[in-house]
């Protein structure tokens, strides 16, 4: 970008939230995906695992992750997060509007962004 707009770098990191590195990056050919999740009020997402790596930036309301070990990151409106990879969590919308997330996947063809536990 020219000078004439404004940056502002969100993060730069070789970790998830949790701390852990993330993975080697897959072989073959790359695919990226974006997907906007709407989440309701009171609402609890399924416990899962990312195989691949990913970022998202919550732009309205409040998301909290729960690690299978019972680690929480609340992650508040306007703020980006790397999600973790091969982890097993669930989301939690305990908040009293709808979340809006924009998630991110760095994947490989053919390969599932999350599975279900």
């Amino acid at each position: 970008m020219n000078n004439k707009g404004k940056n502002t770098e969100l993060f730069r990191t070789s970790q998830s939230w949790d701390g852990v590195e993330l993975p080697d990056y897959l072989q073959g050919k790359p695919e990226i995906v974006g997907i906007k999740y709407e989440i309701p009020a009171g609402q609890k997402l399924g416990v899962h695992y990312h195989p691949v790596m990913n970022f998202g930036i919550l732009v309205q309301g409040e998301l909290t992750i729960i690690s299978e070990d019972g680690l929480e990151k609340v992650v508040h409106e306007g703020e980006a997060f790397v999600e973790m990879v091969g982890t097993v969590h669930h989301g939690e919308n305990r908040g009293t509007k709808p979340v809006v997330l924009y998630m991110f996947y760095l994947s490989q063809t053919g390969l599932p962004l999350s599975v279900q536990q």
